[in-house]
């Protein structure tokens, strides 16, 4: 499956909040569909399913984007579920949304993909590489990329940038202290579920 680019408020109703996806809120309580009235106990498979929807959706990746990450993290000593999240938060298109310099995962894509970004002074146009401690993200040096940076900024608080990450507002510079703890994570998933469904597999 491609990346979702369909009625994000529809993904909100069914799987809850997904700060990542997008910043608007339904005014519809039920969840999305002809059945979503209906109020049935879900199967396992159906619990671990929604889990695992919750992280492609949020983060903005295909299934086989998220089977590779699974791979990788089952190969690092620790617990699976953690390692996968911390893999995925250390993108850089979620890096710069973490940072406040876009609204969603998918403005900050949008940032990455139009060559507006910077790390240790080289461009990067891939949204799915793997910042590292010692990183520093920078805005391209142009108005164009500066004005939209600064819009983007505006209209967000800064008061969400996890521990892991250092900003100057000022200079638009950026700096990656660590790795992200599980606790700084502020999606709402057991991924103990995900790794559950991809073991079955």
């Amino acid at each position: 499956m491609s990346r979702y680019r369909g009625p994000r408020l529809r993904i909100i109703r069914r799987l809850g909040d997904l700060p990542g996806l997008t910043r608007k809120q339904s005014k519809k309580t039920a969840p999305a569909g002809e059945h979503g009235q209906q109020l049935k106990k879900p199967s396992e498979y159906a619990l671990r399913l929604e889990e695992k929807q919750k992280l492609r959706y949020n983060y903005g990746i295909s299934e086989k984007q998220l089977l590779k990450n699974i791979k990788t993290a089952k190969k690092v000593q620790g617990s699976t579920g953690v390692v996968l999240l911390q893999i995925l938060e250390m993108r850089l298109d979620n890096t710069l949304f973490r940072l406040g310099l876009a609204p969603t995962i998918p403005a900050a894509r949008q940032l990455v993909n139009h060559k507006h970004i910077l790390v240790n002074n080289k461009n990067v146009s891939i949204c799915s590489y793997e910042c590292k401690p010692g990183d520093t993200i920078s805005i391209k040096s142009n108005t164009s990329s500066n004005n939209i940076v600064k819009k983007y900024m505006e209209n967000i608080s800064l008061a969400n940038v996890p521990n892991h990450l250092e900003f100057d507002t000022n200079r638009l510079i950026a700096k990656i202290n660590g790795i992200v703890e599980r606790e700084c994570i502020g999606l709402q998933l057991n991924e103990l579920l995900v790794v559950e469904y991809y073991s079955r597999k």
